[in-house]
This record gives structure tokens, C-alpha cells and sequence, in this order.
């Protein structure tokens, strides 16, 4: 073997830290390899590294495929330098007893694997320096049985460094060690003693329920009863005389203090300290099926007393010094186990500095790509833009007037426009987008409209239609005579139900340039799509796309525009962060005429109240929505279903209105959908029962009533743009509230949205109650996984945002050497997105 193992290993690790841009070795790492070769001769692990490789070499892989390779070549190389010697040398130093009144770190007690289950793998070599924060949790001699890892997994926990970044979402605190005689009810605290006695006891109905019940008695010699329900084994655990420390929160049983499933640390055990699970500041982790909180704490104790030493510093010195910072191996294990309630803040702020500030030099850089990217289309005649206001039947408001002025002078420039346009459910934004699409087409290019979901497309296709041609029905073909055009327009729709033979007209008209305005669904950013000249993509409801899917439709034209849009309310925190690639444009006036909505939350002893009004509108000559939050019914989810409401309407609640009650949900076929919306639209049924399809894309002016079913299974920015649904005629309308058993917090959610009008108002509570992942009723795609970071902290955001351009303006690439680790940490918060939009 001749190839030179510590220089190669060296630059490997290096290569995985720095993002796998194959930047550190001039000609590339496929140059470095094909050096290192020569002469080698099998069973060479240089040669079974080189066998792993396509034959492009590496840098025919993507990020993710480098990644893969690297840790493999790596752990190749430490399992060829393992000998037992060197095993010896290089395994971690077993953890020092401290001495009396020494406070240690957190050591995970040793773990015997059970008999007759499962052991891991034997512990592999650790590598040195930071790499050893890539070493497999199955190899880094845990002593857990394989199926735990397994469940370890679940939470995305694969790795050394992923579990020291698993950071808890709470600690107890069990600092307060007090006299058993001196307990208080209600209060988390801690006691010391010693087992009386423990045994296995029999309890609930026909006592199934096998529990242990234990005495603990202290020096003064007060004693509490102490019981762990469904856990028999540890009757054998707590031998009589054992020294104990109970923590948790004691109640008052039969007049007596008592602890139920408490935490407990025997502390006369080999390698214990009292230190883990009792006696301070505990953390308390997210979890997964059948992995107990006490081995997850374990884990993470021991991985901290090993590897902790190892985490690199992401941060320049300066930087951390500039904001107060405490430096990242301290901030992680204070994060973990802190010393104080003091030092756990402190951890918990530059942890959280880390996440936004990698979010932040995510979003900065994407902005400056999309800018640099190319020329876009400048589109500086507003003539055609104009035209189409001076012809609409109502005069614009001045939030639309200001809104488009700023989309126009984007187009007007050949920097490609990354705009987000935010406005509440009828504020108008489809005008705007239009506008900004018939100045795009009348200078020679395409526009496309993408919307999430058939129902809204199709809505879409038709308003665009009728406002251009005044008709109110699509011409045939899709072809509008403009005025102020020369030529006549072809809009064409192309969604997942568009048939074959029309599907195939579409595709041909949109790469000929027969077809100038195009609207569809996710079917625009398939590989058979092709434009001619595409120069503006508009994203409605925005926020139903990742960034991954804006990413898709931008690369169908060479550098164009962009502009999306949401009806949802997004707090100005959360628009700095996730959305901070775009420019931000607001419609906050709403247009005159819309009436008034009510909202009432009714609880169920009301219900007949709301469908009584629901008859009354529809006896005078008006229209309503019934919501519900499935399509079906489900044996596990307590909650009304469209279908079943439907029937429920059609044969009990309203029977001499059967005929005059649709359904509309997502499992109907396009067709179906399109029926019966345009039987709603033209009053031909009275009453749609719909599943939360009808969100966004649905305008009946005559439409005064929403119900919505299990308002508590929604999101407070999501029964808002359902609220919006109705009050877009001239006549009052009211909005219903109604869930069967809501718990305390959803009453108070329900009470807000009953009161409040304003959706930037309640986006704000809703993100702080539900968090930024379910602002949008489901989980956004893209949507970052913060642990400690909270997008309600405006003043960290701005601080990181700063701090991103700054360090972008120095080093665009974060190239240079002391900016290694943090493009590392950026580019493992970008993964977690990518995968969560997976």
C-alpha cells in the first residue's frame, strides 16, 4: 500500500466539513485520488473507496451523494488503521469519579444489554477531532440493544453530533433537594433517602395493573410513599437500604404527600453521580414510540462526557464577542444539563443565534443567487398594465395602486423580481397579479399562474377569463379579444384532470408560444412542460409550495420574474426569515362594499342555532357553506366528515332541501369538482358541504353563511380564510364556530378568532400558540425545524440578519477558513429543510 492514509483521511474530513464543494484540492478531489492510486495494489481501501464512485468521479455527485461517500471513505480508512494497538490509544478516557463536593458532567450510567435481545454493533474506532461527531451512533459504544437505535432513528438521530444536537424543549427543575418532611404539594423538588422497602403491587379494575410501590425515608426519618404505575421491574431494582434520589412533583393521596412516576437515580451505583436525572436542572427531550425519556437523558449525558470536546466553533471570535455570546461547546452542554437557571438562558440564546443566523445566511444567499442569476426580461412599458385598470368596472385601491407601482418597477429592472404580496381574502391581489402579467405578455413573453390545487386554478382560469373578454363563462379555446392589444390572448389550464388530447393541445401551444397566459396546478414543473419565453411565474397561496417548487417553475424560463402571493397573514418575524429571499408588498386596505362577517363560537349545546340560520339564508334567497376536517369518517379521529355531513343534511337536518345540497372534496375527479362548484356559483344548489378544499379559489357573492364542523382542527389563519369565503356581496354575513368536545385551549383559540378581524392579528397568535410549522393549517413544506430558535424573537432575527449580510458582503461563498464551520452549519440547517419538503 502506498497511498499516504493521514494526509488523505485529513483531507477528507475537511472536504465533509466544508460543505463537499471540492474546492480544498486544486484539480479537485478526483486529482488527489488518482495520485494517491498509483501503485496500489488489492485488497487496497483506496482502491474499494475508488470502486464506490461512479466513473465521472466525485465530482459527478451531488451534495448529498459526496456526503455519503466521504463518511464511508472515512470510516474505511479508521477501520484500516484500527488495530487493536491503536484501539487502545485512541479510545476515549473513561470519565473521573469526582470527589466529595465536586460537581461533574452528566455521565450516562452503563447500560447492560437485556438477555435474549439484540446487542449493537461492537464500538467503532473514533476518529479524531470533529469527525468523531459523525461516528454512528450504533458504533460509538453505547451499549443500547439494536432495536432502540432503531427508534433513535424515528427522531432522525443517527450520528454522534445529531444527538448532541438534539437539544430538550424543557427542563425540570429538580435543583431544590429538600427534607422529605418539608415537601410541598404542587412543587417539583427533589428528595434524598434511603428504600425501606419496594414490592410489586396489584392495582385498578380486577387488578390488571402491575405497579411498584416504594417507602423512602430520610436521615430525620420522614419517609413518603412512592409508586411508578405499570413499571413491576423496578420492585427488584430498588433493593431495601439503596440511598435513592426521588425528583418530580408531589401530590396529596388519602391525606398523605405522595410521588407518582417520579424520576429516580440510585446513587450508590458503580458510575452514578445523582447528577442525570434528579437533584437539578433535568432536560426533558422530544421522544418517540417506546424510547423512554430515561434513555434518551442517558444517551445524551454519556455522548456529552466523550464528544463534546470535539464540536468545532462555528462562530468568528469577533462575532461572539460583539453579542455576548458563550462559546458553542459550553452552550451545548449547558444546553443539555445546565448549572443554573442563568447559565441554561445563556446557552439557549446562542444556540438559538446559531439556528437564525444559519437560516438567515440561507435565505440571503438565495436572494443574491436569484439576483445574479441572469438578466430577467425588462418589461419598462406600463402601457398595457394601465390600460387594463382604466378598463376594470371599480377604481383600485390605494393599497393596490402602491402594490402594483412596486411589482411594475420590478419588472422594469433586469434584476429578476423576487416579491411576496401579502392581502387578506378579497383584498385584490389577483388584479395586481393580472396587471403585472398583461405588461409581461404585451412586451413578447409568457406568464404563468401556479396555483396548489385544482379547485383554485380552475377559479383562477375563469376570473382571468372573464375579466379580460366581460364574459362570464371561459371562450372556447381559451382566445380573448384585449382592446388595448393588438393581438388576441390565449389563456390555457393545465392541471393534473386536464384530459389527454387537451393536454397535449396545451403543452404544444406553451412551448410554441401559442399560448401566451398559462394556469395550472404542481402539472407546470413536470419534465414534459416546456415555455418558449417565459418572463413572469406568480405563485398563488404561496405558502402551499416549498422552496424547492418556486425553484422548479423559476428554471422553465432563463431568468424570470417572480411574484407570490398568500392570502394567509404572515407575521413580520416570520416574512424576515422563511420568506426572506422575497421582497415584501402588502395590500392592507380591503376595497369598499365588503360587509361585515360575524363570527360566533357556539358550543355544542348551540349547534341547532347555527343550521337554523343556515335554513333562514337559504329561505330568502342566499347561499352557505358547511366546512368539515374530513373527507370520511375515521375510527380514530373524533370529527365530522363531508360525507357523512352531507347525507345527514340531505336526509335529516334539511330533507326539502336534498336536491339543492352539493359536496365538494379532493377525492372527486377534476370534472366532478367543476360541477359542482359552478352549480354553487350560478345558485343552482344552495347549500355546499366541502372539506377544507374551499379554503381559497371559491367567489360567490351570494353566499352569507359558513359552518364550519371542528373548528378546534384548525388553524386560527385557516378558519380566517374560510371566514372569507362569504361576505363578498351587499348582503350581511355570519360565520359559525362549532366543535363537538373542545378542549380549554381550543375554546380560547375559537374565542379569538370570534373577536378578531384583523389576520395580521391573528397570524401573530396563531404562531405563537401553534408555532410557524402549523401557521398554515398543515405543515409547510420547507418549513425550517428550529429546536431552540423562536421566530416570535424579532430582535434575534434582526441581529442575525445583520450579522448574515455582513458576512456575505465579506465572503459570498463563506470560502475562507474561519468561515468553514459555519457554512457547515448552514448547509445542515438547509438539509433539515430539504428534507422536510421531501
Amino acid at each position: 500500500m502506498t497511498a499516504d492514509l493521514d494526509r488523505l483521511q485529513s483531507v477528507l474530513q475537511r472536504e465533509l466539513q466544508h460543505g463537499c464543494d471540492d474546492e480544498l484540492v486544486d484539480g479537485g478531489l478526483d486529482e488527489l485520488l488518482r495520485r494517491q492510486v498509483r501503485g496500489e495494489q488489492p485488497p487496497s481501501p483506496l482502491l474499494r473507496m475508488l470502486a464506490a464512485l461512479p466513473d465521472e468521479g466525485y465530482r459527478a455527485l451531488d451534495v448529498e451523494a459526496r456526503r455519503q461517500w466521504l463518511k464511508r471513505a472515512l470510516a474505511t480508512i479508521v477501520q484500516e488503521r484500527g488495530t487493536p494497538a491503536d484501539t487502545r490509544r485512541r479510545r476515549a478516557p473513561a470519565p473521573k469519579t469526582p470527589g466529595r463536593g465536586t460537581r461533574a458532567r452528566p455521565a450516562a450510567p452503563a447500560t447492560p444489554a437485556r438477555s435474549g435481545g439484540a446487542t449493537a454493533a461492537r464500538p467503532q474506532v473514533v476518529p479524531p477531532g470533529a469527525a468523531a461527531l459523525d461516528l454512528p451512533l450504533r458504533q460509538a459504544g453505547t451499549g443500547l440493544r439494536s432495536a432502540t437505535f432503531d427508534r433513535l432513528e424515528k427522531l432522525g438521530l443517527r450520528t454522534v453530533g445529531e444527538a448532541l444536537r438534539h437539544y430538550p424543549y424543557r427542563h425540570h427543575d429538580f435543583s431544590r433537594t429538600v427534607p422529605i418532611a418539608q415537601l410541598r404539594v404542587g412543587v417539583e423538588q427533589t428528595v434524598r433517602g434511603t428504600v425501606d422497602r419496594a414490592r410489586e403491587v396489584r392495582m385498578g379494575r380486577r387488578g390488571r395493573m402491575r405497579s411498584t410501590e416504594a417507602t423512602i425515608s430520610d436521615e430525620a426519618g420522614a419517609s413518603v410513599r412512592v409508586v411508578w404505575f405499570n413499571q413491576p421491574y423496578l420492585a427488584r431494582q430498588l433493593r431495601p437500604g439503596a440511598e435513592i434520589a426521588i425528583a418530580g412533583t408531589a401530590i396529596a393521596y388519602r391525606g398523605h404527600t405522595t410521588f407518582q412516576n417520579p424520576q429516580f437515580e440510585l446513587l450508590d451505583e458503580p458510575g452514578t453521580d445523582g447528577q442525570t436525572h434528579t437533584g437539578r436542572l433535568v432536560p426533558v427531550y422530544r421522544l418517540t414510540e417506546r424510547l423512554p425519556q430515561r434513555t434518551l437523558r442517558a444517551l445524551i449525558a454519556g455522548l456529552l462526557d466523550r464528544f463534546v470536546d470535539r464540536i468545532a466553533e462555528p462562530l468568528p471570535a469577533e462575532l461572539r464577542e460583539r453579542h455576548g455570546l458563550m462559546g458553542i461547546v459550553e452552550a451545548t452542554r449547558q444546553g443539555h444539563y445546565p448549572d443554573s437557571a442563568e447559565a441554561l438562558t445563556a446557552a439557549r440564546r446562542r444556540l438559538a443565534f446559531d439556528e437564525l443566523l444559519s437560516l438567515q445566511l440561507g435565505v440571503v444567499r438565495r436572494k443574491r443567487e436569484w439576483q445574479e442569476a441572469g438578466d430577467a426580461p425588462q418589461i419598462a412599458d406600463r402601457s398595457a398594465a394601465e390600460s387594463f385598470v382604466d378598463s376594470l368596472p371599480f377604481a383600485l385601491t390605494g393599497a393596490q395602486q402602491r402594490v402594483l407601482g412596486e411589482v411594475l418597477g420590478d419588472l422594469g429592472r433586469s434584476v429578476p423580481m423576487a416579491r411576496l404580496l401579502e392581502g387578506d381574502v378579497g383584498s385584490g391581489k389577483t388584479v395586481v397579479a393580472l396587471a403585472a402579467i398583461l405588461a409581461t405578455v404585451a412586451a413578447g413573453h409568457q406568464a404563468v399562474m401556479m396555483a396548489p390545487t385544482e379547485v383554485l386554478a380552475e377559479q383562477h382560469f375563469r376570473t382571468i377569463c372573464a375579466l379580460l373578454s366581460g364574459e362570464p363563462e371561459p371562450p372556447l379555446s381559451g382566445v380573448v379579444n384585449v382592446p388595448f392589444l393588438p393581438l388576441p390572448l390565449r389563456v390555457v389550464l393545465l392541471t393534473g384532470s386536464t384530459r389527454s388530447k387537451q393536454r397535449r393541445d396545451a403543452l404544444e401551444a406553451v412551448a410554441h408560444g401559442g399560448a401566451q397566459i398559462i394556469v395550472g396546478t404542481h402539472a407546470l414543473i413536470e419534465k414534459g412542460v416546456t415555455f418558449q419565453r417565459l418572463g413572469l411565474a406568480v405563485v398563488d397561496e404561496q405558502h402551499r409550495f416549498g422552496v424547492m417548487q418556486r425553484a422548479e417553475l423559476r428554471e422553465k424560463g432563463q431568468s424570470p420574474h417572480l411574484l407570490v402571493m398568500t392570502a394567509t397573514p404572515i407575521p413580520r418575524s416570520l416574512a424576515l426569515t422563511v420568506f426572506g429571499d422575497l421582497d415584501l408588498s402588502v395590500i392592507d386596505e380591503m376595497p369598499p362594499g365588503r360587509t361585515p362577517i360575524e363570527t360566533h363560537w357556539l358550543p355544542p349545546e348551540r349547534r341547532d342555532e347555527a343550521f337554523a340560520t343556515l335554513r333562514a339564508e337559504v329561505e330568502a334567497g342566499r347561499q352557505g357553506f358547511v366546512i368539515c376536517p374530513l373527507v370520511e369518517g375515521s375510527e380514530t379521529v373524533i370529527s365530522r366528515a363531508a360525507t357523512e355531513e352531507h347525507e345527514r343534511l340531505c336526509s335529516e337536518q334539511f330533507p326539502d332541501l336534498a336536491d339543492r345540497i352539493a359536496l365538494l372534496h379532493g377525492r372527486m375527479s377534476g370534472r366532478e369538482k367543476a360541477a359542482a362548484m359552478a352549480a354553487f356559483a350560478s345558485g343552482e344548489t344552495a347549500i355546499l358541504v366541502s372539506t377544507a378544499v374551499v379554503e381559497v379559489g371559491i367567489d360567490v357573492p351570494n353566499a352569507t353563511v359558513m359552518l364550519i364542523e371542528g373548528a378546534d382542527r384548525f388553524g386560527l389563519a385557516q378558519l380566517h380564510q374560510f371566514r372569507g369565503r362569504v361576505g363578498r356581496g351587499e348582503h350581511p354575513s355570519l360565520c359559525y364556530l362549532l366543535a363537538d368536545d373542545p378542549s380549554e385551549e381550543a375554546e380560547q383559540r375559537l374565542s379569538i378568532v370570534a373577536r378578531t378581524v384583523n389576520g395580521f392579528e391573528l397570524a401573530e397568535a396563531d404562531m405563537r400558540m401553534r408555532g410557524p410549522g402549523e401557521l398554515f393549517g398543515t405543515r409547510q413544506s420547507g418549513m425550517p425545524s428550529l429546536q431552540v430558535a423562536s421566530l416570535l424573537d424579532v430582535r434575534l432575527i434582526h441581529a442575525t440578519r445583520r450579522e448574515a449580510e455582513h458576512l456575505l458582503d465579506a465572503d459570498p461563498k463563506l470560502a475562507a477558513r474561519e468561515h468553514w464551520e459555519l457554512r457547515l452549519m448552514a448547509a445542515r440547517l438547509a438539509d433539515s429543510v430539504v428534507a422536510e419538503a421531501s
